[in-house]
Formats: C-alpha cells, structure tokens, sequence
C-alpha cells in the first residue's frame, strides 16, 4: 500500500508541477530534495532522541548541500541525488535506529522519490532533445 501511495504521490506532484508551470524554474525540484531529509529530522523529534537528531541533521545538511549543488551546477545531481535519497531511505533503518519513522516510511519514500527523479530525468532529456532540434 505504501509504495501504491508514494507512487500515486509523486505523479500528482510531478504532473501538478508540470500543468501549473511550478518545474519551469529550476528550482522546484532541488527543494523537493532539499525538504525531504527533514522528515527524519521529524521523526527524530517525535522518537524523542537527541542523539538521532543530530545524526538526521547532518544527513539533512548533506542532501540540502546537494540540492544547492545541483540547483547551481547541473539538474542532473538532483535526479541522482533523489533517487539516491529513495534508495537511503529503504535502507535508512539498517543505519539509523530512529524510533519515530513510521513502518511504512521507507517504501513510500522509495516509491515517491525514485519516481520524482525518473520525472525530473525525462523533463532534462525531453528539454535536451528539443534544444539540440535547433
């Protein structure tokens, strides 16, 4: 059901972005990376654990200095760094013992941020292909 939801997620997100102009700016898509590792920052404040706090912190700063990253030097670092969160985010609890992540967490994670890179990737390719037409 999780991965039903992340998936059902991320097309209306990605499609919604899409129709009202919101993936038109470079920078829709960095914040969704950027925002994502804040829901274990969350979970870590709901699971009561200074000690994972600051370890989900430090993570957050990691995915948000990518997402600056590829927000200034190419769009292609935000698919990747998306769909490396998803991945991270399957197997986020092999690493990180954060008693506020909900059981279904990381299948919805995977499913939704997988998908919105694979999304992002088709829009650099599609705007790549049209681009070398002219």
């Amino acid at each position: 059901m999780e991965y039903m939801t992340g998936i059902g997620l991320a097309l209306l997100t990605c499609v919604f972005a899409t129709l009202v102009g919101f993936d038109r700016d470079r920078v829709f898509y960095p914040t969704l990376l950027a925002l994502m590792p804040t829901y274990y920052i969350l979970f870590a404040c709901i699971g009561g654990s200074t000690s994972v706090l600051a370890v989900e912190s430090l993570l957050g700063v990691a995915f948000f200095a990518a997402a600056v990253a590829g927000f200034k030097k190419n769009l292609w670092l935000i698919v990747v760094g998306l769909a490396g969160h998803g991945v991270f985010d399957f197997f986020h609890h092999l690493l990180i013992q954060n008693p506020g992540v909900p059981r279904w967490w990381p299948g919805f994670c995977l499913s939704f941020d997988v998908l919105a890179g694979a999304f992002l990737a088709m829009i650099l390719m599609r705007r790549t292909r049209f681009a070398s037409t002219f």
